[in-house]
């Protein structure tokens, strides 16, 4: 799922959760990304983060959270190489 925005969200950050996948599981997967789990203010922590859970997460989502910014020098090829290592990552978990 991608986190639940409003017109006044960051367009350069991205929340995705993807049920049955903790973030942090995900982002050891993916070395290669330079992410956090949950919000700024609780990178690291194996908890639900309170800003997360505030937006009406549901706990299980919030702990699968992986916050992915873009920066000035961000490209589409990079983008598109976050995408493929997230997916393959998802499919290794999955067995698939």
């Amino acid at each position: 799922m991608l986190g639940r925005g409003s017109l006044s969200r960051l367009p350069v950050i991205l929340n995705i959760s993807i049920d049955g996948i903790r973030g942090h599981e995900l982002l050891e997967a993916v070395p290669e990304i330079a992410a956090s789990t949950g919000s700024a203010c609780h990178s690291g922590d194996h908890r639900p983060s309170p800003v997360l859970s505030a937006m009406g997460l549901p706990k299980t989502l919030s702990l699968a959270a992986l916050r992915l910014s873009l920066g000035r020098w961000t490209t589409a090829d990079d983008i598109d190489r976050s995408i493929d290592l997230i997916t393959a990552a998802c499919e290794r978990r999955a067995g698939i």
